[in-house]
């Protein structure tokens, strides 16, 4: 009875009204207030401001919907933990990379993972590192692909090889043939595609030109690495992008900068101290053996 009661507050929290939440529940209106007025008798002080035009929770009602989404979240954890088979006859993994890692690390992993495990279901999705971080703390992922750079204190990392980034060039690229690395300064007078500033590696690219004085001529911004490789490949228009992705497509090549672009840690981050899977230890020793590959 008591989950019920909390999975109805947790609503009138979320939906800040009794209406909304009473028929997101299916339930009338006044079972839910009942329900409601029932666990607050329970834990001795009322839970919901009724008070405004919106409910809100109270400073108590507040303490209590913290420790409430946690008890959920573990209790969840619970039943995947009862229903999770080490032989991974069966299971389910619920896995996030960011942008660049869904270009040249997802595919394989994806097949790899299907012919070892083919009973277990694969739910990826794509998403920024902070939506990533908050997505496990809250218990709606199993693992992440990002960096080492973490900002919650709630998610841990494993390193798993280093990326590079280097300058990618099409087949009509005048680079293309270039036997000696490119001077940074050169990047001022050729027009570059780019991803938006909205991608971590953008932000990485222009920390690095700051540094170094050098600003570079941007043709093309785009906010998917599909389109810039697109543009790449048929123009002479030049990216900057994982090395690892100009090594699996033999229409583009990878130049090196005399200046290099500092590395990053890619990483598998999880919730900190959290229910680990079966399905999420195969993942884990899968991604072992393909970084070996990449590093």
């Amino acid at each position: 009875m008591i989950l019920r009661h909390i999975r109805y507050l947790i609503a009138v929290a979320e939906h800040g009204n009794f209406t909304r939440a009473a028929e997101a529940l299916h339930v009338s209106q006044p079972t839910l207030s009942q329900q409601i007025r029932q666990l607050e008798d329970i834990v001795g002080a009322p839970l919901l401001d009724r008070g405004g035009r919106t409910v809100r929770p109270t400073d108590a009602g507040a303490a209590y919907l913290e420790y409430a989404r946690r008890a959920l979240r573990e209790l969840a954890a619970a039943e995947r933990a009862i229903g999770d088979v080490a032989d991974l006859s069966r299971g389910r993994l619920r896995l996030a990379m960011t942008p660049t890692f869904t270009c040249y690390l997802l595919g394989t992993l994806a097949e790899r993972y299907a012919s070892r495990h083919p009973g277990v279901e694969l739910e990826i999705r794509e998403m920024t590192q902070d939506a990533m971080e908050a997505a496990l703390a809250a218990d709606e992922l199993d693992l992440g692909i990002a960096f080492d750079a973490m900002r919650s204190p709630d998610i841990c990392g494993q390193p798993l090889f280093a990326e590079k980034l280097c300058v990618v060039a099409g087949p009509r690229h005048p680079w293309r043939e270039r036997d000696r690395p490119l001077e940074t300064e050169e990047l001022e007078q050729a027009p570059l595609a780019l991803l938006s500033a909205d991608f971590a590696t953008r932000n990485h690219i222009d920390d690095h030109f700051r540094r170094h004085g050098v600003a570079p001529r941007i043709a093309v911004e785009a906010n998917t690495i599909g389109a810039i490789l697109e543009i790449v490949r048929r123009g002479a228009i030049a990216t900057i992008l994982p090395e690892a992705i100009a090594r699996q497509d033999p229409a583009l090549r990878a130049l090196a900068l005399r200046q290099p672009l500092p590395t990053r840690t890619a990483a598998l981050l999880r919730r900190q101290n959290g229910y680990q899977s079966a399905a999420a230890r195969a993942c884990l020793a899968l991604l072992e053996d393909m970084a070996a590959q990449l590093a």
